[in-house]
């Protein structure tokens, strides 16, 4: 006997001291008396970013409990298939969120909650929202000038709102000590568990009183299907490369020089203005009268002077024209410049190395201080604090690859348009270059789009192709149903991104996957179809697991017209792997003669 849980979202606020405070579920897991041999491991998407903690208990003494921990819902936007692996094993859901934290239950609202729905579309499992920690704020203040911080909290109504929503047991759990923990969480959980326990006790009785009603000749034995071909994500490049952009110095619109315009360290305003709100200020992406952080602009205007900005390039001609001019007036800061757009480029995410590379370039620890700081200063968030903490959420940000969506289908910083299907789409080279092999050659290479703003495109439709533009920017896509997965799929085949294929291929076994076959066998959608784009765009994976479904499947796709549409080795193949076999179906029908020869019911059909 066991009982799934799968916890999802962070207890702690993103200005919490406490980083070390250990979480609701080990909290709960460590204290509860009900609870022995805790046993705890660690599960990544590579190395660095965690994706989940794996806990296994017992429980009422002899239960298995196994607890998913996902405290990042980046899972959702990385790894579709897993989460939905994750829910769909569920026996309980918890959802925690952090009452001080409103930028992140905004999130989960809008773009986590409607993915969990979609994911418990076909089952019934019991959902905890608990939120946690007491609201810093108190009772609102009702100064105009203090209508900026009423909403920093998460009120009970908003929270009792989407367990509305999700039809979920709303908890709110002040702090994390022995009575909220034990008692009160605790209480419920263990609540659930019990009817879990007794809902499985009670299925597996109905199953043996089935199997005991006919004793004297057992009906034929239905062997298993065939496991289906698993198909392994691809890690995320996205990082490197837009590091690897940097290294080549490709579609570069912006040198940055010492007083002495001795040196020149090239780079592009698109990756700088995603990662730093002074760098938009810089170059005029945003104006000093909108900023709301008049130390940016101070900083910006100290710290750097643009010599010759914006030059305009007529009307249809590409941007060939030299690389904006920035002059570093910090002669030790412009030392360390390399070193900081290295640690822009690879992700914001290396602090500790970023320090320990201008510690033994300067080897002054006054002057290193001095950088640091002002690299802190560059890349905080407006209106908050410039400290290591602030840098780090900053990664987080960048991480989730929210940067760059700002300049999606936008013309701000814009140097080619894409025409499909009459309609104009506006994207950065310096972006498709990093991030597509093709686009690289075709942008730098000898070809007509290389001194060409206006590029067309052909055999792909617009919603596809800003699909793909979407993905070459934020590394993740969820498409709207199996034929734009299709579509997306023979787009990124055209272009040559592997991983966005395997994306798409993964979200296509997952909806097929989760179709009920009343419904797989009323649908439309024709499956040899998919398998036939599938071979001829050299999705070799997806074509193999296509056959070995329809084999798994082949009652209800050997009765519709298309399954005549297989080629000879095709139906080869699905004859060979199908389920049920020819001798059960055989073994069946003699079993079901002796049932009505001796006048009893049979328990198979």
């Amino acid at each position: 006997r066991s009982v799934n849980i799968v916890a999802f979202g962070n207890e702690r606020d993103g200005f919490s001291e406490g980083s070390q405070q250990p979480s609701l579920i080990w909290s709960y897991l460590g204290r509860s008396a009900l609870i022995s041999q805790i046993d705890s491991s660690l599960s990544a998407s590579h190395v660095g970013n965690p994706v989940f903690t794996e806990y296994q208990a017992c429980i009422f003494g002899n239960v298995r409990l196994v607890v998913h921990d996902c405290p990042v819902w980046d899972i959702f936007d990385s790894d579709w298939y897993t989460s939905c692996r994750l829910i769909g094993g569920a026996d309980i859901i918890v959802i925690k969120y952090s009452v001080n934290d409103k930028a992140s239950f905004q999130e989960l609202k809008d773009s986590y909650v409607p993915m969990v729905k979609k994911a418990l579309h076909h089952c019934s499992v019991p959902v905890i929202i608990s939120a946690i920690g007491a609201r810093k704020n108190g009772v609102p203040c009702t100064c105009p000038l203090c209508t900026s911080d009423r909403r920093s909290c998460v009120t009970t109504s908003e929270g009792v709102q989407l367990a509305k929503e999700l039809g979920a047991t709303y908890l709110e759990l002040h702090t994390l000590n022995d009575f909220y923990i034990q008692k009160y969480f605790g209480g419920v959980l263990e609540y659930f568990m019990i009817q879990t326990l007794n809902q499985k006790s009670s299925e597996k009785m109905k199953k043996r009183k089935k199997m005991q009603k006919c004793h004297r000749v057992q009906p034929p034995q239905l062997e298993q299907p065939e496991k289906m071909p698993i198909l392994k994500g691809e890690a995320s490049h996205y990082n490197a490369d837009l590091h690897n952009l940097l290294c080549c110095c490709q579609c570069a619109d912006v040198a940055f020089y010492p007083e002495d315009l001795s040196t020149a360290v090239e780079a592009h305003k698109i990756i700088l203005c995603s990662a730093s709100h002074l760098f938009m200020l810089l170059f005029g992406v945003r104006s000093p009268r909108d900023a709301h952080d008049a130390a940016a602009v101070q900083l910006a205007r100290s710290l750097f002077a643009v010599q010759d900005p914006f030059p305009a390039s007529p009307r249809g001609v590409p941007p060939c024209v030299p690389p904006v001019r920035v002059v570093v007036k910090d002669s030790v800061f412009c030392s360390c410049l390399p070193d900081v757009l290295h640690f822009i480029y690879s992700g914001a995410f290396q602090w500790e190395r970023l320090e320990e590379d201008i510690k033994k370039k300067l080897k002054d620890p006054d002057k290193t201080e001095h950088v640091l700081e002002k690299v802190k200063c560059i890349l905080k968030t407006p209106g908050k604090l410039n400290t290591v903490k602030d840098c780090k959420s900053h990664q987080i940000k960048w991480l989730c690859n929210n940067s760059l969506r700002l300049f999606f289908n936008t013309p701000v910083l814009a140097d080619v348009i894409f025409k499909i299907q009459g309609a104009t789409v506006p994207a950065h080279r310096a972006v498709l270059v990093a991030r597509c092999e093709v686009m690289a050659a075709m942008f730098n290479g000898n070809y007509l789009e290389a001194n060409s703003i206006l590029v067309p495109v052909y055999g792909v439709s617009k919603d596809t192709f800003l699909s793909f533009l979407e993905y070459l920017y934020t590394d993740s896509c969820c498409p709207a149903s199996i034929l734009q997965a299709m579509s997306l799929l023979i787009c990124a085949e055209m272009y040559q991104v592997m991983r966005l294929q395997h994306i798409c291929e993964l979200y296509i076994i997952t909806q097929l996957q989760s179709m009920p076959s009343r419904e797989l066998a009323s649908t439309s959608l024709s499956i040899v179809s998919l398998l036939k784009k599938a071979k001829f765009h050299n999705s070799d994976c997806l074509s193999t697991w296509l056959l070995h479904f329809i084999a798994t499947n082949y009652l209800i796709f050997s009765q519709k017209p298309e399954f005549q549409e297989l080629s000879v080795e095709e139906r080869n193949f699905v004859e060979m792997h199908r389920w049920p076999s020819n001798l059960y179906l055989k073994q069946l029908a003699e079993y079901r003669n002796y049932i009505h020869s001796q006048k009893c019911h049979c328990t198979v059909m």
